[in-house]
């Protein structure tokens, strides 16, 4: 009885963080001070826990029960029905419980990381609206609800990404990530309009049956499937809206762990349970496919060449989450879900591990760190296992997932498999690379004395590498991978796979990385390291193009606005003023010269309003009668 009530109260799983929120406000707003800010992270923690326990009932339910909707009808209005639905299925009670855990793990985390600053209630409150919409996110079964809640996302990334106001860069980066989000956004509305008047309701059971028999024209399909990726896009950072991730590494690092853990995740996962209604437009999958394409491979080049070390895992983030749009635009929402599991465990811990590392040396370059291994040993345990985490590297979740994708596209999409391939390789160069310049060689100024990080920070760390390398058991759990993936060890693709991995971790580790050569002066190696280090220079490219052109248009509407509609006001003003000013010399006093204007105003308006008659009674008279008054006249 107990768990079957806590299955049916699932709905208030995600109001655990907007709780934890609303009780931090006195000390946020700064209303109770005597106290310190700290009891608002303990009333945020312990909401968490709630949350985090809660979802562990309905997990252990939902994997023994088939799939249960509940339904809170919002908007009946003849045939539209606005609905805020829920599913309980083991991958969205599975979603959900990833979420209070690792969100449980930053909090603690950020005890550490943030114990000086000032503003901590302010992050935490903003840690549990955070957390509050990713839930709701996860059980969402509406496509309305996920709308509602991905703004929220797109509002608490603002805040947190804004969270040290007083630095210029850090204002920037979150306007940057705020607008770029919205130009999706705008479309998703679009297609959620289009949605709601072609199919009735916006409920995604209701959609997959209305997507079942729907017979839409190419045009509608194109601009419908296109409109309905758009947010996913600049969520997800993919080109050609990814710019927005990489500023926002100015914000606080715990925020960075579960905005490239699970915050970038939550797009995609709208975008899998929209595979049904995006397989009607050929064009949105070719489209998913080749951005996802782009950005995959264009993306690991980028973090290759970045000295700046969250940068440089941002931009992986970027190109992992590329990989899930090419599987969602094939049609396997599977392999995009597992993919979206096992990276998003893998890169919370990789980013705890960086946080770590910043928050000792105070320092973000790679090219002024190094000999840290022996220093700081969980938190090279922590980057180590985080990053074979991320690429195919055996047994861990990583290697599991690509590999699901690399057999699904073995036989009939080899150009896939090959992106799959390069990107992995890409990847663990790029690692190794890091690994190389912060832990091994000797110990430079900045990180001669650098002690492992306290308790709160290394207790969370520990225990997400424990669940990194049991994430294969969570995705056999979550029932993403198949029974029999052991069999399929010897194979070609697993091979390649494997191979691709110990190709880039060799060349990671014996490629020259002197620390003075942070840039070349080479011209063939400058242009192409510039090249990459500047993302291949689009924000540019956006400078001299959307941003001029919206600029032009900007200035030719202020001059249109200033001169031609305030101008046209301006002098209805001046003629009333001058008007006013002329007449007021006309008067004198006398009463019958007030009289004598009052009726020869009275006269004129009474002219006026009977000249139509008066012409409408003149052209009704005959010939005859006009030469008779001519004759009249004349004599």
């Amino acid at each position: 009885m107990t768990q079957e009530f806590l299955t049916q109260t699932s709905w208030f799983v995600p109001f655990y963080g907007l709780m934890g929120a609303v009780l931090s406000l006195p000390w946020a707003t700064g209303v109770i001070r005597r106290t310190g800010p700290r009891p608002a992270a303990y009333l945020n923690l312990l909401m968490t826990i709630v949350a985090c326990v809660h979802g562990w009932f309905i997990l252990g339910w939902a994997l023994n029960h088939p799939p249960q909707d509940i339904v809170f009808h919002w908007l009946r209005v003849a045939d539209l029905d606005l609905s805020l639905a829920l599913e309980i299925s083991p991958i969205s009670a599975g979603a959900m419980e990833v979420i209070t855990s690792l969100s449980l793990l930053v909090q603690l985390y950020a005890l550490g990381y943030m114990e000086k600053d000032w503003a901590l209630a302010r992050f935490f409150a903003l840690i549990g609206f955070f957390e509050g919409a990713m839930i709701g996110v996860a059980i969402s079964n509406s496509l309305f609800l996920s709308y509602a809640l991905l703004e929220m996302l797109t509002l608490s990334t603002y805040l947190l990404v804004g969270f040290w106001y007083a630095q210029p860069l850090v204002v920037t980066a979150a306007r940057d990530a705020f607008l770029t989000k919205r130009v999706g956004d705008i479309f998703l509305l679009m297609g959620l309009v289009t949605l709601a008047t072609l199919a009735g309701s916006l409920n995604f059971p209701d959609l997959y049956e209305w997507a079942a028999t729907a017979n839409l024209s190419s045009l509608t399909a194109t601009l419908l499937g296109l409109a309905l990726i758009a947010a996913p896009i600049g969520k997800c950072a993919q080109f050609p809206l990814h710019l927005w991730l990489d500023e926002a590494m100015e914000g606080p690092n715990p925020a960075s762990v579960l905005r490239n853990s699970l915050v970038v995740s939550c797009g995609a996962y709208v975008l899998i349970k929209l595979t049904p209604v995006l397989a009607l437009s050929p064009v949105a999958s070719i489209a998913l496919i080749v951005l996802g394409t782009v950005t995959a491979i264009g993306e690991s080049l980028v973090a290759i060449a970045q000295i700046d070390i969250k940068r440089s895992i941002s931009h992986t983030t970027s190109a992992w989450l590329g990989l899930v749009f090419i599987a969602i635009g094939l049609q396997r929402a599977d392999i995009a879900a597992a993919l979206l599991v096992a990276h998003a465990v893998a890169k919370a811990l990789l980013f705890m591990s960086v946080g770590s590392i910043i928050l000792t040396t105070n320092n973000q370059n790679l090219t002024e760190m190094g000999g840290m291994w022996s220093r700081m040993p969980a938190t090279t345990t922590a980057f180590v296992v985080g990053a074979a985490g991320l690429i195919g590297l055996l047994p861990l979740g990583g290697y599991w997932a690509l590999s699901k994708g690399i057999n699904a596209f073995w036989q009939y999409h080899p150009g896939i498999v090959v992106t799959f391939l390069l990107v992995n390789g890409i990847t663990a160069f790029g690692l190794t690379r890091e690994f190389r310049l912060v832990f091994l060689g000797k110990p430079q100024p900045k990180t001669r004395r650098t002690p492992e990080v306290t308790w709160p920070m290394a207790v969370p760390m520990v225990a997400l590498t424990l669940v990194t390398l049991m994430t294969p058991l969570l995705l056999q759990e979550l029932s993403l991978l198949p029974p029999s993936k052991y069999e399929y060890l010897i194979e070609p693709a697993q091979l390649l796979l494997a191979g691709s991995s110990l190709i880039g971790c060799s060349l990671g580790a014996i490629v020259y990385l002197p620390r003075t050569w942070s840039r070349s002066v080479r011209a063939p190696l400058k242009f192409v390291q510039d090249l990459l280090a500047y993302d291949f220079y689009i924000d540019r490219l956006y400078r001299v193009t959307v941003v001029f052109a919206v600029g032009s248009l900007s200035k030719i509407a202020t001059w249109i606005d200033q001169y031609l509609v305030d101008g046209l006001v301006n002098l209805v003003g001046l003629v009333a003023v001058f008007s006013g000013q002329t007449l007021k010399y006309n008067t004198s006093g006398k009463t019958q010269f007030y009289a004598l204007t009052i009726l020869l105003g009275v006269s004129f308006l009474a002219l006026l309003m009977t000249w139509p008659l008066n012409q409408w009674s003149l052209s009704g008279w005959s010939l005859e009668q006009w030469s008779l008054i001519r004759s009249l006249m004349r004599g």
